[in-house]
């Protein structure tokens, strides 16, 4: 029965094999959903938030894998909108990824309010001059979005496939997907910059406050361009990691290298833009607001480590300029070790730059009385934090299975008879 519901064509492994791989992400799973049972239960005492930091991991990992999960837009536009064909041998991958993100940073969210059956009051009870609003708006409605992208797929597997009705919506969903992609990029490019602006409008955390551009903090552009900068660097690389585990070519050679030298190029200019905003804000926002440039990185032993210079050499430098010059040079992403360390610091990039935006502004002391502030999360919100991974990697594999995933796997990975 099994073998029946695998796409033709490819070759998996047995299903005790595959049971048996799983196990210890579902271990996992479960670990993270005991936790969030105790959070929804006893309630937010179970976690290590304070006054200090009533924004932490939660809120930090949610950020990340909606930065990260900015892949799957940038993909659906590059191919739906600005014609980049070569894209559809990756984007349904990169819809998976976005679908897994996206409903990971609702799952978080569910979490860190601690009365999920009042999730809907948000909507019912909108505060209008809230960009919180709007963020769970257009979160909500892309994650809709990319579950209309993720349907067809669902509809392809192959027992599905072969009744009329469900092949005939499955094809017709096809042929409008584009809508569906302009309006995704549209929702998207307002929800991640809306995250950026609620940083940049806060007048009392001056690590993140910013100068505006009409309406709108610098930050607000700045979130929009990461995400569509380093989110294709994630695609890549979850799609290496795929390759690796499987042992199979996925997806061709040009493919990859073409959204590796977009990405490149993006990331490029964005650590320029990046530069510039951080120029401009230690020299001139900042000084405004009455603080020099080491009010923002000193403190004790502890907090240097947490909140030390090295961050902001590790977010521009390490895990900025030097993927951006990588991926912008054929030669180098031709190289598959500097292509894969290049999507790796680009994703770590990414989520650094999430967690400074975050973390830094609570542990920074802002009054004269106030000192530094040191935050280790519990127990409950590390496994919390990590229970959208499990959850992700049991979704890939079960996609990857069971769904026609990499249109270019019958080709590069011919079955021997």
């Amino acid at each position: 029965m099994d073998s029946a519901l695998i796409p033709k064509g490819v070759k998996r492994c047995s299903l005790p094999v595959f049971i048996a791989g799983l196990t210890p992400v579902v271990l996992v799973l479960l670990w993270g959903v005991y936790a969030m049972l105790l959070c929804w239960l006893k309630g937010l005492n179970q976690t290590n938030m304070n006054d200090s930091y009533g924004f932490a991991l939660w809120i930090w990992a949610d950020l990340a894998v909606i930065a990260i999960g900015g892949g799957a837009f940038f993909s659906g536009l590059l191919k739906y909108i600005f014609g980049k064909d070569e894209l559809k041998n990756i984007i349904n991958y990169a819809v998976l990824i976005g679908f897994i993100c996206y409903s990971s940073a609702l799952l978080i969210l569910a979490i860190d309010v601690g009365q999920p059956l009042r999730s809907w009051f948000i909507f019912w009870h909108a505060n209008v001059h809230s960009m919180l609003t709007e963020v769970a708006f257009c979160l909500s409605c892309y994650f809709a979005v990319l579950t209309i992208e993720y349907i067809p797929l669902i509809l392809e597997n192959r027992k599905l496939d072969e009744i009329p009705l469900i092949h005939n919506i499955s094809h017709n969903m096809h042929g409008i997907m584009a809508v569906f992609a302009a309006t995704g990029a549209f929702l998207s490019c307002f929800h991640q910059g809306s995250l950026g602006g609620v940083a940049g409008v806060l007048y009392g955390r001056p690590y993140v406050f910013r100068e505006h551009i009409l309406v709108w903090p610098w930050t607000f552009f700045l979130f929009t361009w990461s995400a569509a900068a380093f989110g294709p660097c994630f695609t890549i690389l979850i799609t290496k990691i795929t390759e690796g585990i499987t042992g199979k070519k996925l997806v061709k050679d040009n493919v990859i290298s073409l959204l590796a030298k977009i990405s490149g190029w993006m990331i490029f200019t964005y650590i320029i833009a990046k530069i510039i905003d951080t120029f401009y804000w230690a020299t001139v926002t900042a000084p405004e607001l009455g603080f020099v440039w080491s009010d923002f990185f000193t403190g004790d032993r502890s907090s240097v480590l947490f909140h030390g210079y090295w961050l902001l050499f590790a977010e521009i430098v390490l895990c900025g300029i030097i993927p951006g010059l990588i991926l912008i040079s054929k030669k180098h992403r031709e190289n598959k070790t500097l292509l894969l360390t290049a999507v790796t610091l680009g994703t770590i990039g990414v989520c650094l730059n999430r967690w400074t935006m975050v973390m830094q502004p609570m542990a920074m002391p802002v009054m004269t009385f106030d000192s530094w502030n040191l935050y280790i999360p519990s127990w409950q919100e590390v496994a919390t934090t990590i229970l959208p991974v499990a959850y992700g990697i049991i979704l890939i594999a079960i996609s990857f299975r069971y769904l026609p995933i990499f249109p270019q796997e019958v080709e590069l990975n011919p079955i021997k008879e």
